[in-house]
């Protein structure tokens, strides 16, 4: 599944009782996700700018995308790069709203 199909999809709710996504269904996942990597059962990705101010505005977008979805990444800030981590406390594991919201991320992106 391409970040296209996945951007167009919402976050569904999750308070746990459902498995979290096998290594098989990952992989398939993060292959639609250019940049982003699996460390430690997080999705994650350090998306680096041309300047501080920029690396605020994605990190402003990032919170937008996260409200719309209610599902809310960690991030650490740099001067000019943003780690966006995602994954699913409820479940201990990645779900596919975490791949969800990564593939919001990359459209934010495209000029």
């Amino acid at each position: 599944m391409d970040h296209c199909e996945l951007s167009g999809k919402r976050c569904q709710p999750c308070e746990g009782g459902v498995p979290a996504l096998t290594g098989a269904e990952i992989g398939g996942l993060l292959a639609g996700l250019s940049g982003w990597g699996v460390s430690d059962g997080r999705l994650n990705k350090l998306f680096v700018f041309r300047n501080h101010y920029e690396a605020l505005a994605f990190v402003n977008a990032v919170a937008w995308v996260s409200h719309r979805e209610n599902h809310h990444p960690q991030l650490t800030v740099g001067y000019k790069d943003v780690r966006v981590e995602y994954w699913t406390h409820a479940i201990g594991g990645l779900s596919e709203n975490d791949f969800i919201c990564a593939a919001k991320l990359e459209k934010l992106l495209v000029l």
